[in-house]
């Protein structure tokens, strides 16, 4: 096997390596984060990218009410939904 043969045996093989323990993860991810913002519900706790708590009231095609405090709503982006409330207070412990 001469030198450039084999450099493009590693070439592929590093391409190979980096996709299934970087690129194919953070698709899967991306996927699953997909799958929980479409899923959102009202009365349903959440947190925002920004870090606020709050409870969903209401759901539009690309906007949530969201309750921050008593009578205190805020309309944010889907996309700025991070995760469910209930998920924060299991990764804590």
């Amino acid at each position: 096997m001469n030198p450039q043969n084999s450099m493009w045996i590693m070439l592929i093989i590093f391409f190979a390596i980096m996709y299934f323990f970087m690129i194919r993860p953070q698709n899967k991810k991306q996927k699953e984060i997909q799958r929980f913002r479409s899923s959102l519900e009202p009365g349903q706790a959440v947190v925002t990218a920004g870090g606020i708590h709050g409870t969903i009231k209401e759901v539009k095609d690309t906007q949530v009410v969201l309750e921050i405090a008593k009578d205190v709503r805020i309309t944010i982006e889907k996309s700025s939904i991070y995760q469910s409330a209930a998920d924060t207070q299991t990764a804590g412990k």
